[in-house]
């Protein structure tokens, strides 16, 4: 089993976990984020865990094998396309996301890479707009923390 964490700072904030398994089994992507409007976000990893220059630093979303952005339950997606969490307003932003393509192991692990979520909502690459299949159309990068080892 691996575990990691990340402490997303910004204009939004919040702590999110992660846990695996085994190499095989899906990813469980837990936590909250606080300070969001209400509707949906975008919520993504992107590829490097430099977040010297804010949230701009980590680069476009995690891309390995070269997709286009889609959903989460798309084949042709990026790895660290995550899709939306929903924010209710006032309240904490409650994260859930099992997803079988991200990894916490071996070469292509987002350990070390870069949560983002963004002001609007990610539009999956369906949305028609000329960043729909690079990032979704999410809009600003809101808040932002660097995916760490976590003890277990």
């Amino acid at each position: 089993m691996v575990k990691a964490v990340c402490v997303i700072n910004g204009d939004a904030k919040g702590t999110v976990f992660f846990e695996q398994e085994t190499s095989e089994a899906p990813v469980k992507v837990t936590g909250e984020v606080l300070g969001l409007a209400k509707g949906l976000h975008g919520f993504h990893v992107h590829e490097f865990g430099d977040n010297t220059n804010g949230c701009m630093s980590s680069g476009p979303h995690f891309n390995p094998r070269n997709k286009e952005h889609g959903a989460p339950t798309d084949e042709n997606r990026h790895l660290g396309d995550l899709g939306n969490i929903q924010a209710a307003g006032d309240s904490p932003t409650a994260v859930s996301i099992t997803d079988s393509k991200i990894t916490l192991f071996g070469a292509d692990s987002i350990i070390g890479r870069t949560v983002v979520v963004h002001a609007d909502a990610d539009d999956l690459g369906k949305g028609g707009h000329d960043l729909s299949k690079t990032t979704g159309n999410a809009g600003a990068r809101i808040g932002c923390g660097v995916i760490g080892i976590a003890k277990i």
